[in-house]
């Protein structure tokens, strides 16, 4: 193969990085030609320095530029030709796994969505669970201490009732068909034993009034504040409403009172609190069960014999 040394061979000097530097042969052409006929084919330089042989002629119809550094494969031939689509097809695409996003596709997002607030929600409740528990086992704790500190220093005593008057209106024995509506008027005396502690006796105390387990009236326990080792007299008023005796209970009570001896049970319930100085306990019941003899069924009756007995304090 021949190369021609003549003038109209273009010349690509390897130092002016891919460009032609004679503007004379820029005017004569703009890219290297294959012509077939002629043996002496001109092509790109290469890194080698060499040129193609008879063979390499016939292969392509067109000659592209191999890269000889960055700036010239940007004026190459294929790099000017629009690239064409991939083919349809499947692909698999490998990402990095911080660029992985969980996001769940559009038909189970509403289940996320929903197992999302019953974890945030269980969550919540598991939360407040514990500290209730947490809580309460201070509250236990704290009572337990004021129990401790009120039966070791202070030694709290259960208060001491009596009745010392009762009258009884409204019951009328002569006739055996009518029931009675009897009204009773109690005075109670109450006692408080403790040396340094007070008692508060709230509303929604009760005394009812029984004969042979029949209740005659009952009525609500007067609410009072009573110091430490003080005495309080209190008097509660107890109704009944159209009570049916049977004609033997008639006849047994008509021939107690002929006898001045007429046997009643009092039963007394009412919440208590403890007071030291401006510190109050929870709330206890106090529980008294009477048992009282009058010797008549009037207004003017007199209590011949009673017997008050306190219960245990308890809470409500």
């Amino acid at each position: 193969m021949a190369v021609e040394t003549n003038d109209n061979i273009q010349k690509w000097p390897r130092n002016a990085g891919g460009f032609v530097t004679d503007k004379d042969d820029v005017s004569r052409t703009k890219h290297p030609s294959i012509d077939t006929n002629d043996n002496s084919i001109q092509r790109s330089p290469r890194s080698s320095g060499g040129f193609v042989s008879d063979k390499d002629v016939q292969r392509p119809k067109f000659v592209s530029f191999d890269t000889i550094d960055t700036a010239s494969s940007r004026f190459s031939v294929e790099s000017q030709r629009p690239k064409q689509p991939p083919p349809p097809g499947t692909y698999l695409v490998q990402l990095r796994k911080e660029e992985v996003f969980r996001v769940p596709p559009p038909e189970n997002a509403r289940r996320y969505e929903y197992l999302s607030r019953r974890k945030h929600n269980r969550s919540t409740f598991r939360r407040c669970f514990w500290s209730f528990l947490a809580t309460l086992l201070v509250l236990l704790i704290l009572a337990a201490l004021v129990v401790g500190i009120l039966f070791l220093i202070y030694r709290p005593h259960k208060p001491l009732f009596s009745v010392s008057g009762v009258s009884i209106a409204g019951i009328n024995l002569t006739s055996p068909s009518s029931p009675i509506s009897p009204v009773i008027k109690v005075k109670v005396r109450a006692k408080n034993v403790n040396a340094r502690l007070g008692l508060i006796y709230g509303k929604g105390g009760a005394i009812e009034l029984y004969y042979d387990g029949i209740k005659l009236g009952d009525g609500e326990f007067t609410a009072f504040e009573q110091p430490a080792e003080n005495v309080t007299v209190t008097v509660t008023k107890l109704w009944g409403l159209r009570i049916q005796l049977a004609s033997s209970s008639r006849k047994e009570l008509m021939g107690l009172e002929k006898k001045g001896k007429v046997p009643f049970d009092l039963r007394i319930k009412a919440p208590v609190k403890f007071k030291v100085g401006a510190v109050t306990t929870w709330t206890m019941t106090v529980t008294v069960d009477c048992k009282l003899t009058l010797d008549k069924l009037t207004v003017s009756s007199t209590v011949i014999t009673e017997n008050c007995v306190t219960e245990e304090l308890s809470l409500l």
